[in-house]
């Protein structure tokens, strides 16, 4: 394949801004990025005046236009949580399916497995939220499917989602160290999410190898002075990314920079959308700015574009850091480093486009 280059007046590398430079791309992959004078005459070059910046990436997001991806585990369902995530950003997303029976969770990875099949761009992989999760931290998730999980459903668990689960979110007080460390080997990220754990069980569990953290803040014991909780176990360990949701409904924009000035690169953005829907057990209906199930919070109507664009204009985080936050940063918890989350040689050439305003120009 022929290369090509694309150029902008402004590129974010993920680490830099260049002005006036171009892009020259193989196939999928970044060959160079070279000022725009440096680019060879025989290459054709598109050029864009918007941003150019690396594609954003979405690790937990459970449905798009009327299709909540637990109520409808199809093909057509995750091609349209891509068209959202595309318009939004996101090349890159993981379909995520709440606290949920059995039965639904290895529907979902058919239906992955599926839209992969047919060559289905954009995901990454399954992200099971529940429901190995503190019934007092649950949200909006379903009590009567919560529970410990026992050896022999999580070997079930990784035997059919071998290959598609990516991530699990689950309370770590409720499980065995002996879970977490069977999950960990075979290749998923243990996330700590919908718990209840005290600073010295989230610390200890922290030590034992679980890096990632879901949806700070929320479904969590609160940092308080004489009971850090979870919060602060997160704020304290240096090891540990935590996804955030900012919308101002989840989290208020000064609770998002105070994170952001504690955690620094390891806070990053998810978007935690849902859609509209009135059937399986989360009917989430539309309320402001912010879904509700049940009368309970449930998800947020974000893009990334619009995290992005909170987080700068309302958290007060500066663009290059919004940026990273929700590409390299989300990359380096999935292990996706080094390629994606930069326009960099040997990178994936995936971008999004921006102007001004932060707004995503198709």
């Amino acid at each position: 394949m022929k290369p090509f280059a694309i150029s902008s007046p402004k590129i974010f590398t993920g680490t830099s801004w260049l002005t006036d430079h171009a892009v020259i791309i193989k196939g999928e992959i970044i060959e160079d990025v070279v000022p725009v004078q440096d680019v060879p005459a025989a290459l054709n070059i598109t050029r864009h005046q918007a941003m150019i910046v690396p594609a954003f990436i979405d690790i937990q997001i459970y449905g798009a236009h009327g299709s909540l991806f637990a109520v409808e585990p199809t093909v057509l369902a995750l091609h349209k949580l891509y068209n959202y995530c595309i318009n939004g950003g996101a090349a890159y997303f993981m379909p995520t399916v709440a606290t949920n029976s059995q039965a639904v969770v290895f529907s979902c990875i058919d239906a992955i497995n599926q839209y992969w099949n047919e060559d289905g761009k954009g995901v990454i992989g399954l992200h099971v939220e529940g429901p190995w999760i503190n019934k007092e931290k649950r949200g909006a998730h379903i009590e009567s499917f919560i529970h410990p999980p026992s050896m022999d459903e999580v070997k079930a668990l990784l035997k059919k989602g071998k290959g598609v689960i990516k991530m699990i979110t689950l309370a770590p007080e409720v499980c065995l160290p002996g879970v977490v460390e069977m999950i960990q080997e075979n290749g998923i990220i243990v996330s700590a999410g919908h718990s209840n754990a005290t600073y010295a069980q989230a610390t200890q569990a922290f030590n034992r190898g679980i890096n990632a953290a879901t949806h700070l803040y929320n479904a969590m014991s609160p940092m308080q002075h004489r009971a850090p909780g979870m919060v602060g176990a997160i704020f304290n360990h240096p090891k540990v990314m935590s996804s955030i949701v900012p919308d101002g409904f989840h989290v208020d924009f000064a609770a998002v920079a105070i994170a952001k000035k504690m955690l620094g690169n390891r806070l990053f953005i998810i978007t935690d959308a849902v859609t509209e829907t009135t059937g399986g057990l989360y009917p989430h209906h539309l309320n402001a700015d912010k879904y509700e199930a049940n009368g309970i919070l449930s998800g947020s109507a974000l893009t990334m574009a619009k995290a992005v664009k909170n987080c700068v204009e309302n958290a007060g985080i500066p663009l290059d850091e919004a940026l990273r936050m929700a590409s390299l940063y989300p990359a380096q918890v999935m292990k996706l480093e080094n390629q994606l989350g930069k326009i960099e040689r040997g990178y994936t050439a995936s971008f999004t486009l921006l102007d001004d305003d932060l707004q995503v120009v198709i």
